[in-house]
């Protein structure tokens, strides 16, 4: 398999991807318009690069037995495709139902009636020559195929452009504190952005012959490139949030937050023989709650040496260093959790007596253990 074939492959691969980690929520949520939306964007627009290519267009022609039978089909396929993300991402940001609905209808209207023009145009018009890369400029001038051609490039254009208006809106607006979807969204402008360089390249090609010159190169040569890499940024970015999103991904990210904290106490609840295999096929939600009940059991080991007079010097350093009252609360709590981890430590080493237990040991405070895992990876 050449590099040319897995970039092509790469787009759909992805939106393969978000499909299958969409299918579920569809399932239980039907009734939802947003997520018939994402699988319908996702099913279409999964095999658009599959075909675009031209080995694919080619079998697609032999196939059928019609001469360039693709050209409506990819055309057509990408036409639905454009509409169909700008009517994600109107549904996707949200705002007053009504709104909402108008501008889908009117947006499913409009690229609804492209795609029947294209298959229209190209069923009236004639196209006898089977061209694998270059029909939109081959057949530039010749009448019904033109008009096709202008349909689709008008409406790819319309859609990438209102595609990547919205999404760098929503971008600037959106919480900063929701990073898989300010990323998908970023990819996503990225990718609207390469996708208009390539149309206004492919714009430059056939009006190029239609004046009687010849650049072709920048619909063959130039464009596809951008298109490509267009395509494999949009399914990255549709894919991030739903990715990102998932509780699958958020346990994740709270598995490897606890890692530093987890492996600071694992020794000391193995030594009350608190832990317990777990298998290599474990789901990551079923380790998430491993790490977190070893990190407990390492806590209820070490409680006893919680010293206050750490917890009480580490609070007021944490103080003057001006943060708040929460995280210097946690500092101090790594900090006491640090030091019960180096005495008990130092002891099974041999290096110091064995600890006894204090008579008022300091009890650590209600929070996550990912705050305090933060604080005792990053303060201690």
């Amino acid at each position: 398999m050449t590099g040319g074939t897995v970039l092509l492959l790469l787009p759909g691969s992805l939106m393969v991807l978000a499909l299958l980690i969409k299918i579920p929520k569809l399932r239980r949520d039907w009734d939802q318009p947003l997520n018939r939306t994402a699988c319908a964007l996702l099913v279409v627009g999964a095999p658009i690069t599959f075909l675009a290519s031209p080995p694919t267009i080619a079998a697609v022609n032999r196939a059928t037995g019609v001469v360039n039978f693709s050209a409506p089909l990819v055309f057509g396929l990408l036409t639905a495709f454009s509409g169909l993300c700008v009517v994600l991402i109107l549904q996707w940001r949200g705002g007053p139902p009504a709104a909402v609905r108008r501008a889908t209808r009117l947006t499913a209207a409009v690229f609804g009636t492209a795609t029947a023009a294209i298959v229209v145009l190209f069923v009236i018009g004639d196209a006898p020559v089977e061209r694998l890369r270059d029909l939109d400029v081959y057949y530039a001038t010749t009448p019904w195929i033109r008009e096709m051609i202008v349909c689709f490039l008008v409406a790819h254009t319309l859609g990438t452009a209102a595609l990547t208006w919205l999404c760098a809106k929503w971008f600037v607006r959106a919480d900063r504190s929701l990073r898989p979807l300010r990323t998908g969204l970023a990819l996503i402008v990225l990718a609207g952005l390469l996708d208009l360089a390539c149309l206004v390249l492919k714009w430059a090609a056939v009006t190029a012959r239609w004046i009687g010159r010849d650049c072709v190169y920048l619909s063959t040569d130039v464009a596809p490139p951008l298109a490509s890499a267009s395509a494999l940024l949009l399914g990255a970015g549709f894919v991030v949030p739903l990715v990102g999103g998932s509780a699958t991904w958020t346990a994740f990210g709270e598995y490897r937050r606890l890692r530093p904290l987890w492996k600071a106490l694992r020794p000391f609840a193995a030594a009350q023989g608190r832990t317990v295999p777990l298998a290599w096929w474990s789901p990551v939600r079923i380790r998430l709650v491993h790490r977190e009940s070893v990190i407990d059991d390492g806590i209820l080991a070490l409680a006893g040496w919680f010293d206050p007079g750490v917890h009480a010097a580490a609070y007021e350093e944490a103080r003057g260093r001006g943060m708040d009252e929460a995280r210097a609360a946690a500092v101090a709590d790594a900090a006491v959790l640090a030091a019960a981890c180096r005495l008990k430590d130092a002891a099974a080493r041999g290096s110091g007596a064995a600890p006894a237990p204090l008579p008022e040991p300091h009890r650590l405070g209600n929070r996550p253990l990912t705050a305090l895992a933060h604080a005792f990876s990053t303060s201690v």
